[in-house]
């Protein structure tokens, strides 16, 4: 019998719907640590990744076909080898939108109501109402770097909170709520325009240190810095320089090259920066939302269909 290994808890519900899709698999749900390794061997189906075991699943005799993971970023699998043995890989992109783009305005917010200084003030039981470097959203320029469902969400909300809001994907097309779409070899030409730079990028070899020196020079003076898509798309030295050279007046930071952030690192002293570890898109609605997506592309494998939702494509890498 054919078999479904999930890294990922399903609910009994769930389960039942899997089988009933899927009645010729066994479905066998567990932590890696915890499963015997022939168990992943067998797997045809895999539901998320496991590193320490990426020999054995990627053994001559593994019977792997299809990697749903449980994540929309893929940049940590061995996508070479999977594309060597014509794997089918599939992430969980699109379900991050509603959590992510509400965490992108809660920072643009934080940074433009100076919410994080009241913070501290309150904190320390200080009262200062000095409001001078407050400043409104309405009106501003925001540029969207990768827009995708993340992407377009975001720029839902700043239409709504009355933003120019300008867009950057690598196919230029036109995206909802999105008054100016620019490819990706005009990122330093709308990079000027901005101010509030927000970065969705997954990580490939093409967006590996995008920002840098160059590009965050490139930036308007005084302009916003958010990043919320991977951290190495970032170089951080040149992120640190332009926050110390005022060249940017704030950055937003969920994602890091190294992680956690080390305790020594100079963002962490900055007052101009606000840290939060990686969990712009946590929600308790994360399982059922990745649930949805698999349960989609089941539907279509045992049909021996084209997987509908998420395919990476091994060229891109993502």
């Amino acid at each position: 019998m054919s078999s479904i290994v999930s890294l990922h808890a399903f609910t009994e519900s769930q389960q039942q719907l899997v089988q009933e899709i899927a009645p010729d698999y066994k479905l066998t749900i567990g932590k890696a640590k915890e499963l015997d390794p022939s168990i992943l061997k067998n797997a045809e189906i895999l539901v998320g990744w496991a590193r320490n075991h990426a020999d054995t699943l990627l053994d001559p005799d593994s019977k792997l076909k299809w990697v749903q993971t449980w994540s929309a970023g893929v940049d940590y699998l061995p996508q070479a080898e999977l594309s060597d043995r014509n794997i089918l890989l599939t992430n969980t992109s699109g379900i991050h939108a509603i959590p992510i783009s509400e965490m992108v305005f809660g920072m643009l917010l934080s940074m433009s109501r100076m919410l994080k200084q009241a913070i501290l003030n309150q904190a320390s039981r200080n009262w200062d109402s000095t409001d001078t470097a407050m400043s409104e959203l309405h009106g501003k320029t925001i540029v969207i770097t990768g827009v995708g469902e993340i992407g377009t969400a975001t720029a839902r909300l700043a239409e709504a909170f009355g933003m120019n809001v300008v867009g950057v994907r690598r196919s230029g097309k036109p995206a909802p709520h999105v008054s100016k779409m620019v490819k990706m070899e005009q990122l330093e030409e709308v990079l000027s325009e901005g101010d509030y730079i927000i970065n969705i990028l997954p990580l490939t070899e093409d967006t590996k240190h995008l920002f840098n020196e160059q590009t965050f020079s490139a930036m308007k003076t005084g302009a916003c810095f958010v990043n919320v898509g991977r951290g190495a798309t970032v170089q951080t030295s040149a992120l640190v320089k332009a926050l110390e050279e005022k060249k940017l007046s704030a950055a937003a930071l969920d994602v890091f090259e190294e992680e956690p952030l080390p305790a020594d690192h100079p963002l962490w002293g900055m007052d101009n920066v606000l840290i939060t570890p990686h969990f712009a898109g946590s929600t308790p609605h994360y399982s059922e939302r990745a649930f949805e997506v698999f349960l989609e592309n089941l539907k279509a494998y045992v049909k021996n269909e084209d997987l509908p939702r998420n395919l990476v494509d091994y060229s891109r890498s993502y």
